[in-house]
Formats: structure tokens, sequence, C-alpha cells
């Protein structure tokens, strides 16, 4: 853990988020600034910077977890696709590694790299989408388990 890193911090229970998922190796919550209601972002518990810091036995499992989010996403948000994106150190707002989930739908805007903000309308809505996406995560993985 870096003491610096608000990602470190979140994933330590240290700073407040909107968290909709948590494995051994990674978490996944709500992005404060979302393109679109439900942009999650899924970091790795360890500190480090970018992909290419990440341990290669831990590629596997981050990457399953990214699919669990895009696939609740369609389930739980009724998103059409979803976009995922990582940026290694340029345009980086945290130097921690975190992967953007988003949900799509047709005409939504979403049009090269110009990414319009939106923001929840309050806590309630905030509360609300976290739930929608724990609820559609939990019945994908007893559906796994099954």
């Amino acid at each position: 853990m870096n003491q610096n890193c608000l990602f470190c911090k979140i994933a330590k229970g240290k700073v407040e988020a909107y968290i909709v998922f948590e494995d051994k190796n990674s978490l996944a919550f709500l992005d404060r600034r979302p393109l679109f209601l439900g942009h999650c972002l899924l970091i790795p518990k360890i500190h480090c910077c970018t992909l290419i810091d990440l341990p290669v036995r831990l590629i596997a499992p981050l990457f399953a977890d990214v699919k669990l989010l895009a696939q609740a996403m369609e389930e739980g948000l009724g998103a059409e696709g979803s976009f995922i994106a990582i940026n290694n150190r340029i345009s980086q707002s945290v130097p921690h590694l975190h992967i953007h989930i988003v949900p799509r739908r047709k005409g939504d805007g979403l049009k090269g790299f110009f990414w319009p903000r939106h923001s929840y309308k309050d806590e309630s809505e905030i509360l609300e989408i976290q739930e929608l996406l724990k609820s559609a995560i939990n019945k994908l993985i007893s559906q796994q388990d099954a």
C-alpha cells in the first residue's frame, strides 16, 4: 500500500467510496465523475501505477473481474454494451492502475475521446445504481458457481 495513494486508501477502507464489487485481488467502485451513470473504476488492491507494473499472476483475475462488471452493467443497468479503458501515466488522474468500465447505449453521445461527464442527481441515485450493480454481480457470481 502506498500511504499517499487515494485508491490504496479506498482499498483499505480509509476513504469512502461507493463499492460495487470486491474480491481478494481487486475492488470496483462508482466513479465520482462518471461518463454515464454506473461508470466504475476497477483497481487492483496492491499498489501499482500502470498495467505494466501489474504482476503477471494478477492479469487474468483482474480481467475476469472486468468481464464480470461489463456483464453486470448490461444485466443490472440495461446497458447495450460497455466501454473499457486504461490510461498508463498520460491522462491518469490517480497514479494507481484503474480500469474504466462504462455502460454504453446507442446514441449516448460518446464519440472518440471526447468524454462528456454526467453527474448523479443526488446520493439516492448513486445508492440505487450501486445496488443494481451489486445485485447483478452477485447473481452472475452465483451462476458461475452453480
